[in-house]
């Protein structure tokens, strides 16, 4: 069985680390350009993400999204209150709230064109994981998007030598390396 940080471990970590989170779009922005890249945001209406930090990444979205309204969560009250003041600028169209870090089963079903979720998953659980992705599937409307990324095993030598030494770093102290892990 894999270890994970419980909601409130992960919380405590993230807390601690949004000053500095932003840094961490040197390693991510690659793969959530891609992301941008494929969401056709321009006719967009409606944009869930899970896990939203600092909101780095919804600025992306709603610079590209005119129409969209946004909602995010995250399970860190630092990440959320940063997230806020990033989304100023949208904050008609922009809700954040602080999860307690389950799958977003309160959500109506068909409400979003655009479910995301970016170096998420890989801090739950594996039952979590599939129920964040069954809720997923159930709030987004017919054509709707799924779109997400994650800590991989790594795809160059180099690369999977550094995901071999965090993951072991994760079976030891999972809080080392924030919660993540390689899925």
């Amino acid at each position: 069985m894999t270890r994970t940080l419980t909601p409130t471990q992960a919380s405590r970590v993230y807390d601690r680390l949004a000053p500095i989170m932003n840094l961490s779009a040197v390693v991510e922005d690659k793969a959530t350009n891609e992301l941008l890249a494929h969401l056709d945001l321009a006719r967009t209406e409606s944009v869930f993400e899970f896990g939203c930090g600092t909101g780095h990444f919804a600025r992306q979205l709603m610079r590209q999204a005119p129409l969209a309204r946004y909602q995010g969560l995250d399970v860190s009250p630092r990440m959320v209150a940063l997230a806020r003041k990033a989304l100023k600028p949208w904050q008609e169209r922009a809700a954040l709230w602080v999860s307690e870090g389950g799958a977003p089963t309160a959500q109506p079903d068909a409400s979003c064109d655009r479910f995301v979720s970016n170096y998420v998953l890989d801090l739950l659980p594996e039952a979590m994981i599939v129920q964040v992705l069954d809720e997923a599937h159930r709030m987004l409307r017919p054509g709707g998007l799924l779109a997400l990324s994650s800590l991989t095993e790594g795809h160059t030598p180099a690369s999977r030598a550094l995901i071999r030494g965090w993951s072991w770093l994760h079976g030891r102290q999972p809080a080392l390396v924030a919660g993540c892990r390689p899925i």
